[in-house]
């Protein structure tokens, strides 16, 4: 199973919370708003909890949103949450794990495909799986939106991200901060390019890659 923010809290409203979630919604929806046009449609990946969905959505008015998790347990935790928000341009989430033969049958392409905080907490496989599964779904210069900790090549690493990558392994040996290095030649393997990077709160980075 591919698994997105790390097992939530449980908030006053009684829905699953995830503080992670709340505390960087603010500057991806800042940087988000900087990327995407005005009108489009979104796909977000390990929805989690569905905190960005209806943030993000609520921002974007001019977007439909179609949240995802491959944990069946999720959807109606997210799918509460949007009836709470009242977000009229948030779809009903649907289960999808990226390494699954099949992705549900979308009827669309979609302008944006999100990730945030998936990668580094699933199997390495996940990520050739999204890249894949990303390039099939998104249409012609479309977007896939990757949010979390890297380690890149040359820039040397946090003593945050050390601990934290020394964290998740000790939690799941297959999992851990993967390279960006890695990360973009899977990318580029199926025809996505990396187009932009942006530095984030906390030593996160938000990457673009778009499809050709």
């Amino acid at each position: 199973m591919i698994v997105g923010y790390p097992p939530a809290h449980t908030s006053m409203s009684s829905l699953p919370h995830s503080p992670a979630a709340d505390r960087n919604k603010e500057p991806i929806l800042a940087c988000l708003k900087r990327i995407l046009g005005e009108h489009g449609r979104a796909l977000e990946v390990a929805a989690g909890t569905g905190q960005h969905a209806v943030s993000f959505a609520g921002s974007l008015a001019g977007w439909s949103w179609q949240p995802t998790d491959a944990d069946a347990g999720m959807l109606p935790v997210i799918a509460s949450r949007i009836a709470q928000a009242g977000s009229a341009n948030v779809l009903p989430p649907l289960q999808l794990d990226v390494t699954a033969p099949h992705w549900p049958p979308f009827t669309q392409k979609f302008d944006a495909i999100y990730c945030a905080n998936m990668l580094h907490i699933a199997p390495w496989a996940a990520c050739p799986a999204l890249m894949a599964g990303a390039v099939q779904h998104l249409a012609p210069g479309g977007m896939l939106i990757t949010y979390g900790p890297y380690f890149e090549e040359g820039v040397p690493p946090v003593a945050s991200n050390l601990a934290f990558d020394e964290d998740l392994r000790a939690r799941n040996p297959d999992w851990g901060i993967r390279r960006l290095e890695d990360v973009r030649a899977e990318a580029h393997r199926v025809g996505l390019a990396l187009t932009q990077r942006h530095e984030m709160p906390a030593n996160n980075l938000l990457l673009v890659f778009m499809r050709s």
